[in-house]
């Protein structure tokens, strides 16, 4: 173990990211599970990070103005078309929100056949960047997020699904760049699997999930010297399976 890697300067803005992302994948990732929707997420990540790709192969500076456009501009895109397919063919709802992924996996590829260092663009989109997260890119994304849950909360009553699939677009296009794909989905999907039972205490409930899956994910990350987001994935799965059973035992506390 190299205890020289647990550097609060390093792992902290990693942290903070971390909770950033659980602050609106939390509540949205309860009414993905709850609408039935699950691989909404991977489709709609998928479909950021190609706008990103895109944009790259243009020459364009990452976190440019006309990168984060294009991103948007993709990752709305897409949400605006399932929210269309689940008004009219919401029985195949979930087959095409997965030909959508696959679709976009398979562009993305395309799109960096003729890059040298293509392999390690699109590990980076899926696996993410996380330790190298600074605080000068978490700002922007704060502010965003404050904006997204203020109209989620907000509107809730009176919430529709298109406001729920824009802001969940949103949403994703920012926590992509700073965590990458595979965590993306864990955050959204993992906590809400602990939570189906919880009621109205389960965003609190979530919020802790993610915090302990993220500390405990970058500290391990840390001490093995191993992939940081590959490991958050781990962590969080741990702190999923062990939140469930603590809910599930106080509900039959309760019932007995």
């Amino acid at each position: 173990m190299n205890w020289q890697l647990l550097d609060p300067e390093l792992l902290l803005p990693a942290f903070l990211a971390g909770l950033l992302v659980a602050s609106t994948h939390v509540p949205l990732g309860r009414q993905v599970l709850q609408r039935g929707i699950i691989f909404l997420d991977l489709a709609v990540a998928q479909t950021a990070a190609m706008g990103l790709i895109a944009a790259y192969s243009f020459g364009w500076e990452p976190g440019g103005w006309q990168v984060q456009l294009i991103a948007v501009m993709a990752a709305v895109s897409a949400s605006l078309l399932l929210h269309i397919t689940e008004q009219r063919w919401g029985e195949i709802q979930e087959a095409l929100i997965g030909t959508l992924f696959v679709l976009t996996s398979s562009g993305s590829i395309l799109l960096l056949a003729a890059n040298p260092h293509g392999g390690e663009h699109l590990k980076e989109m899926l696996v993410g960047q996380i330790l190298w997260v600074d605080y000068q890119q978490l700002l922007p994304v704060a502010l965003l997020y404050a904006v997204v849950l203020l109209l989620w909360y907000g509107l809730q009553q009176r919430s529709s699904s298109l406001l729920f699939y824009l802001l969940f677009a949103i949403a994703i296009t920012a926590s992509v760049q700073l965590i990458g794909v595979y965590l993306v989905f864990a955050t959204l999907i993992m906590p809400a699997l602990a939570l189906r039972r919880a009621g109205r205490w389960g965003d609190g409930i979530g919020y802790l999930i993610a915090a302990f899956g993220y500390g405990l994910g970058l500290i391990a990350a840390a001490l093995l010297d191993m992939p940081a987001g590959a490991m958050i994935v781990y962590t969080l799965a741990v702190t999923t399976l062990v939140a469930g059973w603590l809910v599930r035992k106080r509900e039959h506390s309760f019932d007995s």
